[in-house]
């Protein structure tokens, strides 16, 4: 068992305390500073305000990696989703067979629950029904209080692997809308090599933001490659969070096309450590909730 999944039982075994006695815990753990829910400033604060204060129904619709689909395609439409391979309640019921070289087993329910199959000869069945099968039996809410995954069924999804130019896992563009407005794009780069997943702030016209610890050691001028669909990403992004106070769209742009992949509600569960506290005010002060605390 690593750190991580050790981290993630611990806090599974705590799902019997109370969600704002949880919440205040592991932000005082994980933050090092004292959570204000009847005042909150930063965006981590206010993501967890919003986690008890700002409930829709439809939340756990967009937030269930299956049904989310529906809400895309209404959206935006069809051709913005990754092909769908199939659909089951349980990992047995997955036909390897039929299923192309190439493709990605994940839940539904929860962060994390995937598996990539690159070449179906080296495709380690067992490693992946291990991996699958524990996270279907977790209640993703618990691990950070997220209430939009309470009531999510969980069941195993079986999506077309798509692959950039190199034959390599692509960019994970994740944007940040408030009110429908994209403000910033987080690139998500090298997520599965041995030096560990890299993250970049940029605005929306592609300028560099120095907005997680560690990025002043950056040089002057620091960029990365724009993407060549940026334009239409941003108009994606907003379309798809033009129903939420908060919301991060998560694109790929690959061979010339964007993807869907999914709407998180609350990144990181409201507990982002990568940020500067800087950048977590910054960021808070763009969020605004007071109609909804009147």
């Amino acid at each position: 068992m690593n750190k991580k999944e050790l981290i993630v039982k611990i806090k599974y075994s705590l799902r019997f305390i109370p969600d704002v006695a949880y919440v205040k815990l592991y932000f005082r753990l994980k933050l090092k500073r004292k959570l204000d829910l009847n005042n909150p400033k930063t965006l981590n604060e206010k993501l967890q305000w919003l986690k008890f204060n700002y409930r829709k129904p439809f939340f756990s619709f967009v937030s269930d990696k299956y049904t989310v689909r529906k809400y895309v395609q209404e959206k935006i439409g069809e051709k913005y989703l990754i092909p769908l391979l199939g659909k089951y309640d349980k990992f047995e019921q997955i036909d390897f067979e039929n299923l192309p070289n190439q493709f990605i087993i994940k839940c539904n329910h929860d962060s994390g629950g995937y598996y990539v199959c690159k070449q179906k000869e080296n495709f380690n069945e067992k490693q992946a029904k291990k991996t699958i099968e524990n996270h279907l039996k977790r209640n993703f809410y618990y691990i950070g209080r997220e209430w939009q995954y309470k009531n999510i069924k969980p069941c195993v999804l079986v999506e077309k692997l798509m692959l950039d130019e190199k034959n390599e896992l692509p960019e994970d563009y994740k944007i940040t809308c408030f009110n429908g407005k994209v403000d910033n794009i987080m690139v998500c780069k090298d997520r599965f090599s041995k030096e560990g997943v890299k993250f970049y702030f940029f605005d929306k016209d592609w300028n560099f933001l120095r907005y997680n610890y560690g990025d002043e050691k950056l040089p002057e001028g620091f960029s990365l490659k724009k993407p060549q669909n940026l334009d239409e990403m941003v108009k994606v992004a907003e379309k798809l969070s033009e129903d939420f106070l908060y919301a991060r769209i998560d694109l790929y742009d690959i061979k010339n096309k964007i993807y869907f992949g999914e709407i998180t509600l609350s990144p990181n569960s409201g507990f982002d450590t990568d940020i500067t506290y800087n950048t977590d005010k910054i960021l808070g002060e763009k969020l605004q909730i007071k109609e909804y605390t009147k």
